[in-house]
């Protein structure tokens, strides 16, 4: 609801009261509360006849205006004005009670920036920068379009996109997502995307979007309501009719009747299930997790296996050296060697190789040749050296030490003979072992970890961390057969890069990217994105889902267990019809507060 309607909303109720009280001091005046009924039910009317006309008669401003008009029809003035001004009431509390929970959710993810200060033009609106142009971020000031450092040093308050608390260091070459927050020099920014592909609109758009994703129990709900409200009035009508052919006074009934419209109004349903589930997204997205609909809460819950990836999820993704042996017993020798040779290659290994060693490497390399998947052959100074794999080596008729290291293992020759062999390892994540501990206490059943790397590799780690399974020497295309082998008995989550695995967590009953928030591949094919590179926020997306179903199912319970009793004491004519609009306004809010509980509740 916009401000000027809230603010017309609020005066009529005000001027409705006015004449309520006018009406009943000068002795229930017809014309002073018939005013008062006018003014108040204005936009129950309109959104009457607006449903009316879009096909859905029986909604909860129908059963308001028959309840309000049998009891004009059996004099019961007061009660006609007071049923109408509370309903009123309820819906302008709710309205702003749901408009205020969605702004706390958007200002949670208030990413996005209006202005941006060109270099070559100055401040101008954001959607005018282009890729390429270069624009100033003041400290204190929100990047305003995803690019790179080109100029400056500073730290980046990362939490309204990450959750992370700790400030992130940029430099000269570093890239920067919209959305984040300069705390001290100044920058200067190359833009790398355009205003409407930025991270911050992607994440603005799903946040926005994740509502017409509905969850089974909304989609229920809504039809509920449509099949309840009409069996509502029906047997409203068998209330009325039915006393009245037995000789009971028609009036009396009629009364009991137009209670039970009142208090069967779904309104607490309709309003607090829908909002449960928008909180629990916007719960997550505090946490730096973006989830896509309120559908995928849900579906998490159902998960019992959980599929990762290696590279980059269980691993840090960054290979280095970790061990050097030598028969000679020189080792600064050998890694020189090493060194020296891959000097010439970009391959990953050889890239840790050369970050192992911090010192100037002055030698003559010759006849350099790469063989792919194998090694590299050259002549250093004089003397003919060989570093690759095993098979490379022995390939080369070059006798080897048998060792039982658990890596990458690149062996090294000089002039035919074995000197030994460096050990390339991926180190495990901080905090893994623990983070997979606790997925195994909120449910999960079965963790299973693929890679492509070495199988030896892989098992030792899986073992390392207690997994269930393994896979190793995989292909993409091993990865898919894996995934849906496993998919037809079980509800299966992955969890990988969001880059190189796209295809897997596509496939997947619940695809989750890890840090991969600034991949248009990783949020186009996942159902969840971790913000963070940590699997704690895995855990506490799984306990956001459970807290959220918690609550709806409370909503739903509470709801209908009040309205029961309700009902029943309104068929003995105990409650008066305005206490039951009362009760069903106190229902409505009571809700629509538990639902925003989900902000305040730990996880």
């Amino acid at each position: 609801m916009k401000k000027i309607e809230i603010n017309e909303d609020f005066i009529r109720i005000i001027i409705s009261i006015i004449f309520l009280i006018l009406g009943l001091i000068f002795s229930n005046n017809v014309i002073l509360l018939t005013i008062s009924y006018v003014f108040v039910s204005k936009e129950v009317y309109y959104n009457a006849i607006k449903n009316i006309k879009g096909g859905e008669i029986f909604d909860e401003n129908f059963l308001m205006i028959i309840a309000t008009l049998g009891a004009f029809y059996i004099k019961e003035y007061p009660e006609a004005v007071l049923v109408m001004l509370l309903f009123s009431i309820g819906e302008y509390l709710s309205d702003q009670a749901v408009d205020n929970s969605k702004k706390t959710i958007v200002e949670l993810m208030d990413l996005r920036s209006d202005k941006i200060n060109l270099k070559s033009k100055g401040v101008v609106d954001v959607s005018e920068a282009k890729v390429g142009d270069v624009f100033i971020v003041a400290p204190g000031e929100k990047i305003a379009l995803d690019g790179i450092v080109i100029k400056g040093k500073s730290h980046l308050d990362t939490s309204s996109l990450t959750g992370e608390s700790v400030p992130r260091g940029v430099s000269k070459d570093s890239e920067v997502l919209s959305g984040t927050i300069n705390l001290e020099g100044m920058l200067e920014i190359k833009a790398t995307k355009i205003f409407e592909t930025s991270t911050a609109s992607k994440i603005i758009d799903i946040i926005e979007h994740s509502e017409n994703k509905k969850t089974k129990t909304e989609k229920f709900i809504t039809r509920f309501s449509k099949i309840y409200t009409p069996i509502v009035v029906l047997l409203a009508l068998l209330v009325v009719i039915i006393p009245s052919l037995l000789g009971a006074d028609f009036d009396t009934w009629l009364y009991r009747a137009l209670e039970m419209l009142v208090i069967s109004c779904p309104c607490a349903l309709v309003i607090s299930v829908p909002l449960g589930y928008f909180s629990g997204i916007g719960r997550s997205s505090k946490e730096g997790i973006l989830v896509k609909g309120s559908n995928i809460l849900d579906d998490l819950l159902t998960v019992d296996t959980i599929i990762f990836d290696k590279t980059g999820t269980i691993t840090e993704g960054v290979f280095e050296v970790t061990k050097i042996h030598s028969i000679n017993n020189n080792e600064d020798e050998l890694l020189k060697i090493a060194v020296a040779a891959e000097a010439n290659s970009n391959h990953p290994i050889a890239k840790s190789i050369k970050k192992a060693y911090d010192q100037k490497i002055n030698c003559k390399i010759t006849n350099f040749k790469e063989i792919s998947g194998s090694g590299i052959s050259c002549n250093i100074d004089k003397d003919k050296i060989l570093v690759g794999n095993k098979k490379f080596l022995e390939k080369n008729k070059i006798e080897i030490e048998n060792n039982k290291e658990v890596g990458t293992i690149v062996y090294i020759a000089k002039n035919n003979q074995f000197l030994g062999y460096i050990v390339i390892s991926d180190k495990i994540k901080e905090n893994v072992k623990e983070n997979l501990n606790d997925l195994k206490n909120e449910g999960i059943k079965s963790l299973i970890m693929l890679s492509g790397d070495d199988d030896v590799i892989v098992k030792n780690i899986a073992n390392n961390l207690k997994l269930d399974k393994s896979f190793g020497n995989l292909l993409p295309q091993d990865k898919v057969d894996i995934l849906n082998s496993y998919k037809k008995n079980t509800k299966v989550a992955f969890v990988g890069d969001g880059i190189n695995d796209a295809p897997v967590i596509k496939l997947a009953d619940v695809g989750i990217a890890m840090g991969g928030i600034g991949s248009d591949a990783t949020i186009e094919a996942s159902d969840i994105v971790l913000m963070q590179d940590k699997l704690e926020k895995l855990v506490d997306v799984i306990k956001i889902s459970k807290t959220t179903k918690k609550i709806v199912l409370t909503n739903i319970i509470f709801a209908i267990c009040f309205k029961v009793i309700m009902l029943i004491l309104s068929i003995f004519g105990i409650t008066p019809i305005w206490l039951a609009i009362f009760a069903d306004v106190g229902v409505t809010l009571l809700s629509v507060l538990n639902s925003l509980r989900i902000f305040k509740t730990k996880i």
